[in-house]
Formats: structure tokens, sequence, C-alpha cells
């Protein structure tokens, strides 16, 4: 027993009893014990973890510990079985539930296992359940579930090997199954798994698949050799297939090879017209000229190609076609913000200023970069329309008292923010719109400004201004902006977009702290300011990260001679796309915005410069106006 944990218990045993109350430990004395429980539970102390267990039954991190012993025990069944008992909705319990299930796997206890299992869209926990009635003499239905789990185009968990092995031995084992999985797998560009399939196949089929998985490898290499498809009745697929593949990297030469050669293949319609989408899509994303025509030929026009018949139209600044192109959207397509914007702006274009003047009134309502163009057209100011969420106290009072957010809570007080977020994520799936909307403002009140932004976007409740766009971290702020002069607003806007105020934010390609700086990138910046660089941590200090973040976007804004939308497509895209970005004559910077090629970077430019004049009127500032941000883009 260590001594702190000692010394607790004496205190416990000889400190007078409070008068009308049992003696219990305080919150404080209750986070000491737990962390030494859970230094107990590493060392595999039972004797120490169980004395721990007993007092700290009132705390919120009752069910946490117990699962974090549960999960390095496995084998007990009946503690796991109470605990799910006493914790059924609990994200821990799901958790423990499913480490549970496998490990009855290995004790062999497919009447455990059936019993409990329930339903999961996991495909080990799936296996496990169908290995266990297969057991059970359940064959058939074991089987024939067992095959839905194998067709699928990436590796399964060594969980489903047993039922796959007797699933490969059996009747219900098939040549259609096979050439599903193998197309499967190089769709999802599994060549490993592909091979694996091959070598199940029968030698006929397997020369075929051979061919099949060279032209996924070499696709231009085995469209130049003649004679290559030997009369096999699925070449047309594999040059569908090769064709693809040459499109990941230029959708020019595949275009070009698909429209000279596919006559002289059997291809299914379904396929013509995936390829063909994919080509004409590849080709307005590059700009080519002929990627009108190739659109306009789809016999199906789904949204992204009636989207980028609009952008080619904009980018060749043809107003005709703009309205043609807005003609194919269905009418509820048509009421998206955006494309009303553009109809207006056809409609100014034709003379018709009455019905693009009632337009744009319409859309300067709008909280949205499209309003906000809208009333610059009008010369009026923006409206921001802020409406906060009226919650009442008490609701908030409730929220907060329940045992799941009080668990929350007992983990931000112990600096675990990912576990608390998770947690959070868990819980607010479960609550109604209402009670969402509180979770936000309790949120907000315990300043975990992201998950509060988050948690109101699930409600669909966009109009609590305060709330979705906080005012954090603003000395750093200001003193950056000001030293690299820019306005506070934009530098906000960027940190809104970015991280949304979350300082120990961390992107799936490494960008770290609240203005997303790249470890790489930040190294560079040291540099720059002759600053001493300590490590990739150092991008989490909020001083640190808005230094580097200001630096670097004034940067940008000089190097695009102050134009603040492509200096924030820079940004999120980098300098050198947005350079190939540039137009061949002057255009407008609505348009250059519409017609940027990345989806993320269109959406992210659009975000930046909204969120930076909301803040200016959060700020009560009036320096920045959307005139400023919309510059004509000039060539390069």
């Amino acid at each position: 027993m260590s001594r702190v944990f000692f010394c607790f218990f004496l205190v416990l045993l000889f400190s007078p009893p409070l008068v009308g109350a049992a003696t219990s430990p305080s919150r404080q004395q209750q986070r000491q014990l737990f962390l030494e429980a859970e230094q107990a539970v590493k060392k595999n102390d039972f004797k120490t973890y169980q004395k721990s267990l007993k007092a700290l039954k009132t705390y919120p991190l009752y069910p946490y510990l117990q699962y974090q012993w549960l999960t390095r025990h496995p084998d007990q069944n009946k503690a796991i079985q109470q605990f799910l008992l006493d914790f059924p909705t609990s994200r821990y319990a799901v958790l423990l539930k499913g480490q549970w299930l496998k490990n009855l796997v290995k004790q062999k206890n497919w009447e455990q296992l059936i019993k409990h299992y329930g339903h999961s869209s996991r495909a080990d926990l799936q296996c496990a359940y169908y290995w266990a009635k297969y057991q059970q003499g359940f064959k058939k239905m074991a089987l024939t579930a067992a095959r839905k789990l194998w067709v699928v185009g990436k590796s399964q968990p060594a969980l489903c090997n047993p039922l796959f092995k007797r699933l490969q031995a059996s009747k219900y084992f098939t040549r259609e199954m096979l050439w599903q999985r193998f197309q499967s797998a190089l769709k999802n560009n599994k060549p490993s798994l592909a091979s694996y399939v091959r070598r199940l196949m029968n030698k006929k089929d397997a020369r075929v698949a051979a061919l099949w998985l060279k032209a996924h490898r070499q696709p231009e290499k085995i469209i130049k050799t003649k004679n290559w498809d030997k009369g096999y009745k699925q070449a047309g697929l594999i040059f569908a297939h090769a064709i693809d593949r040459i499109a990941r990297r230029d959708s020019r030469k595949a275009a070009d090879i698909w429209f000279r050669q596919k006559a002289h293949y059997v291809i299914p319609a379904f396929r013509q017209h995936q390829i063909e989408r994919r080509l004409a899509l590849g080709l307005a994303f590059r700009g080519e000229d002929d990627a009108w025509q190739r659109l306009i030929e789809l016999k199906h026009k789904d949204l992204k190609v009636k989207e980028w018949l609009i952008r080619i139209a904009l980018r060749e600044m043809n107003w005709a076609r703009v309205d043609q192109a807005l003609s194919y959207l269905s009418d509820k397509e048509k009421q998206k913000v955006n494309w009303r914007y553009w109809q207006a702006r056809v409609l100014a274009q034709e003379g018709k200023r009455q019905q693009a003047q009632k337009l744009y009134q319409d859309l300067a309502e709008d909280r949205s970069f499209y309003g906000f163009l809208a009333a610059n057209h009008l010369e009026k100011d923006i409206i921001i329309g802020n409406k906060p969420l009226q919650i009442d106290k008490s609701e908030i009072s409730a929220l907060k008292n329940r045992s799941e957010f009080q668990l929350i809570e007992e983990l931000i007080a112990l600096d675990r923010p990912l576990e608390a977020k998770r947690q959070w994520w868990y819980e607010v799936r479960h609550l109604n719109k209402k009670n969402i909307m509180v979770a936000a403002k309790l949120a907000e009140q315990w300043g975990l400004n992201q998950v509060a932004i988050f948690t109101i976007a699930r409600a669909k409740y966009w109009d609590d201004v305060g709330l979705r766009f906080p005012i954090k971290f603003f000395d750093p702020i200001q003193k950056n902006a000001r030293q690299n002069g820019l306005d506070p607003a934009i530098v906000l806007g960027l940190i809104r977009r970015e991280s949304a105020f979350d300082k120990m934010a961390r992107s799936p390609v490494g960008a770290r702290g609240l203005m997303q700086i790249m470890p790489k990138t930040g190294r560079q910046i040291a540099k720059q300011l002759k600053e001493k660089w300590h490590s990739e941590k150092t991008l989490y200090d909020p001083a640190v990260n808005v230094k580097f973040g200001a630096y670097y976007y004034k940067q940008l804004l000089d190097q695009f001679n102050g134009h603040y939308a492509l200096a924030a497509a820079a940004y999120n895209a980098g300098p050198h796309r947005v350079i190939k970005w540039l137009p061949k004559i002057p255009m407008s910077a609505d348009v250059w915005i519409e017609t940027i090629p990345f989806k993320e970077t269109r959406a992210y430019v659009g975000a930046v410069l909204t969120y930076a004049l909301i803040y200016q009127q959060r700020m009560k500032r009036n320096t920045l106006k959307i005139k400023d941000f919309i510059k004509t883009v000039l060539p390069r």
C-alpha cells in the first residue's frame, strides 16, 4: 500500500464523524485515491485496487476504474457481467463487452457469447458470433452470413479466420465470390489482397486475374502492349480498370486513350458511365477545354456533375452557359444559397436589374459568404443576426449533475482531454435536440469552445453567434496581428476555421495547435524569426502558435499582393497550388473562389473571410469590409 493511500485511511479511521452525516472522502481525496488505484491496476495489485474501489463508489470515475481493471482481466466473466448490468448504457460497457466477447472465443464459451452478443457493426465481433453459432450446430446460417463478411475489399480481422476456413471448404464458397472480392480489393487499391484471392482461383481464372493485377500496377504498359487481352471475356473490365488507374495521375491522357480505344471492348453500360464521369470531372478539375462537352454528354448528371458544369461556365465567364448549367439543378438544389447567388449574378448580367436586386435582398439576410457578397452588391452592411440560446440555468445544472457528465467533468479536472472528448461525443449522440443545445451551453461554461461549437452544430442552431464565434487567446492574437500589420479579425477567422480554438488540436496529417502549423513549417518560421526551435510540442503553446501562424499568413499576403482570398487559399492548399489556379485573364474574386478545384479549399476560403467579418462585428470594429476580400484576381 502506498504512503498516500495509507495516510488517507488513517485520516478516515481517526477523524471524528461529521455531525448528522456519514464521513466520506472529499472530491480532492477521491481524485488522489483514484490515481492511486490506477497505479494498482497497472501493477496488477488486486488487493489495493479492491480497497480503493470500496472508497470510490460515489466517485464519478468509479466505472472507468472498474473498466480499466476488467479490460486487463477479460476472463473474469462474472465481474464483467455484473459491470454490464450495473452500467448498461455506458461507453465503457460497450468497449468492455467487445473485448469480453473476443475473449469468450478463446475460452470456447459459445453459449455465453451467443447470449450476450446482441448486435454489432464490427467485423471481428460478427465473426466471433457466427463462429459460435457454427460450433453450436447452426452451420448453414453461420456460413451464409460468412459469405457477406468474406467478399469485401479489405483484410478482415484474424478472429474471422476459423470461420472463413470452414467457408472456403464448403459448398457455399463460389467462383463468383472470388471475383467479387478480387475486384473489390483492386477498387480499394489492395493488390496484396487481390493476389491472395487469385491464389484461390482455378488456373484459367488465375491467368486472367494475373493480367488484371498487371493492369492495376502498370496500366499504361499493358494498354500499349498489342493483343494483351488474349480474348478474355473480362478484357473490357480490365481495360476500364487500367483507364481508371491512369486517370488518378493524368485525366487528360486517360481520356485520350479511353475515347480512342473503348469501341474495341465489351464494357457494361454502368461501368462505361463510371469511367466517363470520372474522366469528365478530372478534365473539369484540370481546366481542360473539352470538359464542358464531356460533362454535357453524360446521360445521368448527378449533383457533382451539375456543379462542375456551373463552375466551368463561371471560369469561362460565359453567363449564358452559367444560366444553362443552373437549369440542370433540381428545385431543391436551386435553393442552396450559393446557387441562388449565382442566379442573381446571371440576372444582373442579363440586365434584369430589378429581379437581381430582389434576389440579392433575400440573400443578404443570410449569415454566409454568399449573403455577405449579396450585401456588397446592394452596398449594405452585413447582417449577422445574433440570437443567443435561451437556456435556463437549472437545465444546464440538471445535465451537469447527470452521472455521465460528472464523469466527463472529472476527466477534465484530471487533465484527460482526449478521454473527456470521447465520452462527450458518446453521450451527446444519445441526447435529444433540446438537450444537445443545453450540452452546448454546458461545454461553453466549461471553456470547451471547440466542443461547444461542434455540439451546437449537431442541433443545427446557427444563430448563437457568441457561442459559435468565441473570442479566446485575444492577447497573443492582438499582439501578433499588430506586429504583422494584420487585422485581429482575420487571425481570429483563421483560428476559428483551423482549430475552433482548441489549442491541442492535431490534424490527421500532423498540423498542430490553434492555427494548425505543420512541424516542418514551424521549424522554418522559427529559423526565419531567429528563434530557438525546441520540439513539435512547442506548437501547442498558444503564444508560439499564433506568432508563427500570423507571421506565415502575412508572408502569404505579401506574396499575393495583399489579396486576402488568395492568401487564405494558400494557407490551406499551399502557395504553389494557388499560383497554378490563377486565371489567364482578370477575374472577379467571387468567381475565382467558386472555381477553386479543391472542394475543401473552396469552403475554407469562404469560411475564413466570413468568420473574419463576423469577428469584426463582434469586436465592434469596422476596418475590414467584404469588398476588401473580393478584389479582382489578376493573372499570374
